[in-house]
Parts: structure tokens; C-alpha cells; sequence
């Protein structure tokens, strides 16, 4: 079988999804631009008047400000504490290979097996216990755990693929093994850690089952949480459209400019640790 029509059937594929994404995205800044009477008349249609103030009111009265401090807060702290613990854990189980770090290993990579839905009731009832249900310390704790097996599965492979020969250099120069960790292994495996962290930020800052059933303030909300309390205050009254898809846009524009910033970097991390 001829190879080049298949690669160009997959080409014209993947590029008619990259269309049909950057128009939903076009649509949905669009329609939040737009009041809710305009939405509906012309669903498809550019919006006859600008309505900036669409924005205003999610950022304030739909609870999406003070919901965007809480979400930026937990995934940044999430996400560093993530790869700060991960780290040293999968340079231990890459230096060296063994029957037992491989077996530690696995237990990582069978971690990623276990949904989420299944720890939510033992996850709450052990926080309840410490107190810790509605805390930014509860859900950051959850979400550091949630990421441990992806994160160290992960970084095993970058740290595997560190020619031995650095380490081997560092200690005839007399470096300890902390200091070579610190000094020699993390810059070497920077790549690798940028991308374990821009992944948990992904997947902290869009996680919503955890953060409704641990946040109960409305000051301590995330914007996912913040955006389906909005729609349900909204059902008596009547939805206004153009707020809900203001904040939506309130939630995917970090999203966009992050993979639109380091995309590529994202993939090719992601690549190298897994291939590994």
C-alpha cells in the first residue's frame, strides 16, 4: 500500500480538527461578546453590538475574580509541589535500574489506573477526619497525590536518558550526592520538568469533580466550580448566555496562551520522558 495517501488523508484529518477547534474557540469569544437575545436570534452570526460589560459581570457578580485567585493559586502550588516530590523520587528509581525500582515503578504506572471517582468518598471521609474538607490545603493535598504516578512515571524516563558519564564526572570532583542531584541532574533535566509542571497545571486548573465536592465556600471556589454554580443560580431566573460564555473564556484563555506559548514543548517532553 501506497504510504503517501494515507499520510495525506491523516494530514487533511488532523487539519480539519485544528479548523473545527479554532472556530468553536472563535464562536465561544463571539457569543460572549453578545447579549443573550442576540445570541439566540443569531446564534451564528457576528455579535450587532459589543458587550464588553458581559465580562464585568462574570468577573463579579458570577463569582469568576475570586474564583480565578483560588484557581491560580491551587494549580501553581499544586503543580510545584508535584514535580519537587516527584522529582528526587524518580531520579532514585532511574539511578540505578534494579529488580526492586523497576517493581517500584510499575506500582507508579498501575496508580494511573485507579480512577478518580473511586477515592472520593475515602479522600473525604480521611480529610473530614483532619478537618481539612473547604481548605486550599485539603485540595492542593489531593491534587499533588492525584499527580504523583503520572509525574514520577514521567521524569523516570528523563532521568534515564542522562548519560551516566555527568554523574561520573561530578563525583570524581568530589560532589556529593545531593549536590550533583541539585547542580548536575536538574539543569540537565530542566525540559522535563517544565513539562511535568505545565501538566499538572493543565490538569489542576480543569480538575472540577474534587474541587465541587471539597470546596464548599464561595470565596474558596475554582472556576470550573465557579462556572457550574453560575449556571445553576441562573436556571430560576433565566441564563444569561453572554456572562456564562464570558466566564468560560475566563477559564480557557490561560489554557489557550499556554499551548499556544509552549505546545510544542509540551509534546516533545512528553515524547522524550514517556519513550523512555
Amino acid at each position: 500500500m501506497n504510504r503517501f495517501p494515507v499520510r495525506g488523508v491523516g494530514l487533511t484529518l488532523v487539519w480539519l480538527i485544528v479548523i473545527a477547534d479554532l472556530l468553536l474557540l472563535l464562536w465561544i469569544f463571539l457569543t460572549s461578546l453578545r447579549e443573550t437575545g442576540d445570541i439566540f436570534d443569531r446564534p451564528f452570526a457576528p455579535p450587532s453590538a459589543i458587550e464588553l460589560g458581559n465580562y464585568a459581570n462574570a468577573w463579579t457578580s458570577g463569582g469568576f475574580g475570586a474564583a480565578a485567585l483560588s484557581s491560580v493559586m491551587v494549580s501553581v502550588i499544586s503543580s510545584v509541589a508535584a514535580v519537587a516530590i516527584s522529582a528526587p523520587a524518580a531520579y532514585m528509581l532511574a539511578r540505578p535500574r534494579t529488580k526492586v525500582s523497576g517493581a517500584i515503578t510499575m506500582s507508579f504506572i498501575m496508580g494511573l489506573g485507579v480512577p478518580g471517582q473511586v477515592l472520593l468518598v475515602p479522600l473525604f471521609v480521611g480529610l473530614a477526619t483532619v478537618d481539612l474538607v473547604d481548605s486550599y490545603t485539603g485540595l492542593i493535598l489531593i491534587y499533588v497525590a492525584l499527580a504523583l504516578p503520572f509525574t514520577v512515571y514521567l521524569l523516570t524516563g528523563f532521568f534515564s536518558g542522562i548519560p551516566m558519564v555527568l554523574e561520573e564526572a561530578a563525583s570524581i570532583d568530589g560532589a556529593g550526592p545531593l549536590y550533583m542531584f541539585r547542580r548536575v541532574i536538574l539543569p540537565v533535566a530542566r525540559g522535563g520538568l517544565i513539562t511535568a509542571f505545565l501538566l499538572q497545571f493543565i490538569g489542576a486548573w480543569n480538575e472540577t469533580l474534587f474541587a465541587i465536592a471539597f470546596m464548599q465556600s464561595d470565596d474558596k471556589i475554582t472556576l470550573p466550580v465557579a462556572l457550574v454554580n453560575f449556571v445553576k443560580m441562573q436556571q430560576l431566573n433565566g441564563l444569561d448566555w453572554g456572562t456564562m460564555f464570558a466566564g468560560m473564556c475566563i477559564i480557557l484563555a490561560p489554557m489557550v496562551a499556554l499551548f499556544a506559548w509552549m505546545g510544542s514543548r509540551i509534546i516533545e517532553g512528553m515524547t522524550v520522558g514517556i519513550g523512555k
